[in-house]
């Protein structure tokens, strides 16, 4: 792995947990010689990531639609800043850049990029890992409604594991070292045969 890609909120949220595991990852990525790929923006959880590796001396990597410049505030000293056309081009840049995913807590916008990349490994587009830092049990709602739509038929239970959790940087981190994708059964992927 060289870099990982961080979803995060523009926001920092009401916890000073938020904040406090924001930068924890941040070391972490830098202590392990990762790099950071992410929305590209100084405000929120994402700035915090972003200003956390930079300052550790880290590779940071921001992706913005060109229309977001003003409402997100792009950072002014990464590495690299990508301008991208659309918000589905900003996820595939993201995607393309980075060798796994870290989901902050965040709002809608983060559970967007959270869902279309796991609907990506789903699909076999890619087999990167994906794990939600669950800070203060952020994401328990969220991995409550993972297993009952498992329960309900609706996620295959051999999709349960794309989905990685941990309470902190280094535990989630460790998870990565060791991932391996869920087997896709051919069946649930190859069209069934002409009749």
């Amino acid at each position: 792995m060289r870099r990982i890609c961080v979803f995060a909120g523009s926001s920092v949220g009401k916890r000073s947990e938020y904040q406090q595991a924001a930068r924890a990852l941040g070391e972490e990525l830098v202590a392990r010689g990762l790099g950071v790929v992410y929305g590209g923006a100084s405000v929120g959880l994402m700035g915090v990531v972003a200003n956390t590796v930079l300052a550790g001396g880290g590779e940071v990597i921001g992706v913005l639609p060109r229309g977001l410049f003003r409402r997100e505030i792009a950072h002014g000293h990464l590495t690299e800043l990508h301008e991208v056309d659309s918000m589905h081009g900003r996820k595939a840049l993201m995607a393309d850049l980075a060798d796994g995913f870290v989901v902050l807590p965040g709002g809608f916008g983060t559970f967007d990029e959270l869902f279309e990349i796991t609907t990506w490994s789903q699909l076999g587009l890619h087999a990167k890992p994906i794990g939600l830092l669950n800070v203060a049990n952020y994401f328990e709602p969220l991995l409550a409604l993972v297993a009952h739509a498992i329960r309900e038929g609706f996620i295959p239970a051999f999709h349960g594991g794309i989905l990685l959790h941990e309470d902190n940087a280094v535990a989630l981190l460790n998870a990565f070292a060791s991932y391996v994708p869920p087997v896709t059964p051919s069946e649930w992927i190859e069209p069934p045969p002409q009749r």
